[in-house]
């Protein structure tokens, strides 16, 4: 008889040791503590199957084997498992010749279900393949203009051979603007708003190729949104894009079109996390706080470092000008950002939970926030509260992700840290009989990201878990053990 493990990494396929099948049911990217509540439900199946001890240490030195592996090999550094398709699209449009050159929009399609561009917004950039000069835009501007001193009749409006275009800010002059530009760089997430995951501009391209086999595509693009994390392709030509009048009774196209597709990767994007959960239910009076310095440690030698809420200097301190870098509140976490999730209430065929966000950063507000998270029971979702909610499936049949966000003008502005500084909203689920408990910590979420970030989840050996629940220790230790060897291993590579 085979005892069925479910868990996911990157690859599909059964893996077996003396009857004990771990199936591999879809790709995802696992931090050490993912890996470490694998092999405690590994060990719990060996246990409860009475294996022989001499079969119990093979699995598990076996599997070892395998989640060690998964380090040894490079993994795709944009691959999104919740998002496997999701991308920024940059879509040139040549819509006319000039004597020297073209005139072409350039437009920016958010592809991506829950990963957005906020404030101060993106600015892209390139390489020009020969010695092309930008003589003037529409809905975008360059932030250099660079050495035109050879051009004598007129100054054009950039001269560089790598110019960097930001988007221009909203209560732009009309004769300036063009359809989907003037947003201060700002890009919702396809999934949220889909009408506001578009920006374009105009350029117009002197010192250029006038024919489609003379034109030559720009190279060496980049994308700022508004720090680094994205990875942008080469330009490809494509069909030509289609437009269509505003009477819908003539059709148009580009006289060329190419593509360039950006990608994201929360590796290249910081080095630290942004976010983090902690965990509490009814049914233990334990609340699991976020990891000790999840985001950083709170240095007591550098008083600047950190907030003090309760600081009578507080408003002078939190006052000044604006600026990116994040000034966070105090605490043993020092996250900007922390999502609790509290199992609140069990009912005969339901049950609750609160899902509170909290910020904790008093230079930032968070407008059009989204949040995901992951838990086997969203596909009995009955009810949910103050937030907008879709499903997200991006496999066929698999519905255990959710993206919840703000309701417009009510709770869809987070506000920086202070009294006012949160958002909370509470789910309903319908129970499965087959697979729901309260056991184990399965009444928790297997993984939440905010704005796009993967958030830093407790271990799962610190979950709340239900009274006389004897086998904790036992797992517990394992947990331990494998969490030490996976930590000598990275130290040493």
């Amino acid at each position: 008889m085979r005892a069925k493990l479910r868990f996911k990494l990157r690859t599909q396929k059964l893996w077996c040791i003396h009857h004990t099948c771990i199936y591999i049911e879809r790709p995802i990217v696992y931090t050490i503590f993912n890996l470490v509540q694998i092999f405690e439900e590994v060990a719990q199946i060996c246990t409860k199957k009475k294996l022989m001890e001499s079969m119990l240490l093979s699995s598990i030195t076996a599997l070892l084997l395998l989640l060690l592996s998964c380090f040894t090999f490079t993994s795709t550094d944009a691959y999104d498992a919740l998002d496997p398709t999701g991308n920024i699209t940059i879509k040139w449009d040549v819509i006319s010749w000039t004597p020297d050159g073209y005139v072409a929009v350039v437009s920016m399609y958010n592809f991506q279900q829950y990963r957005h561009i906020q404030a101060p917004g993106w600015s892209l950039g390139w390489s020009w393949a020969k010695k092309e000069v930008i003589w003037n835009m529409m809905g975008g501007q360059t932030t250099e203009q660079g050495d035109c001193s050879k051009f004598k009749a007129g100054q054009p409006h950039c001269c560089k051979k790598d110019p960097l275009v930001v988007d221009l800010l909203p209560g732009t002059p009309y004769n300036q603007q063009i359809a989907n530009c003037c947003k201060g760089g700002v890009l919702s997430s396809w999934a949220q708003d889909p009408t506001n995951a578009v920006s374009s501009f105009q350029v117009s391209v002197g010192s250029a190729g006038t024919t489609n086999r003379t034109v030559k595509l720009p190279r060496n693009f980049t994308l700022k949104a508004p720090g680094p994390g994205y990875t942008c392709g080469p330009a490809k030509i494509v069909r030509p894009t289609k437009f269509v009048t505003s009477d819908k009774r003539r059709t148009t196209q580009a006289l060329m079109t190419w593509n360039v597709t950006c990608t994201y990767s929360q590796f290249l994007a910081q080095k630290t996390p942004t976010c983090c959960v902690s965990l509490s239910s009814f049914y233990n009076d334990t609340i699991v706080n976020c990891p000790t310095c999840t985001c950083g440690c709170r240095n007591k030698t550098a008083p600047g470092s950190c907030v003090d809420p309760d600081s009578t200097h507080l408003a002078s301190v939190v006052s000044g000008k604006p600026t990116d870098t994040p000034l966070v509140q105090c605490s043993s976490h020092m996250c900007p950002i922390r999502v609790h999730w509290h199992v609140k209430l069990n009912y005969k065929e339901y049950w609750r939970i609160k899902i509170t966000i909290t910020n904790f950063n008093y230079r930032m507000n968070y407008t059009q926030w989204n949040l995901v998270v992951q838990h086997p029971n969203f596909d009995n979702l009955t009810e949910y509260f103050s937030f907008n909610y879709k499903p997200l499936m991006p496999y066929e049949g698999l519905n255990d992700t959710a993206m919840l966000w703000g309701v417009k003008f009510y709770n869809d502005f987070l506000s920086s840290a202070g009294p006012l500084g949160n958002v909370q909203s509470e789910l309903l689920f319908k129970k499965d009989k087959e697979t729901f408990t309260f056991d184990k910590g399965w009444a928790f979420p297997r993984r939440i990201y905010f704005n796009g970030d993967n958030c830093v989840m407790p271990p799962p050996d610190a979950y709340p878990w239900l009274p006389n629940s004897s086998s904790r220790l036992v797992f517990s230790l394992l947990g331990t053990l494998i969490i030490a060897i996976l930590a000598s291993i990275i130290s040493l590579n």
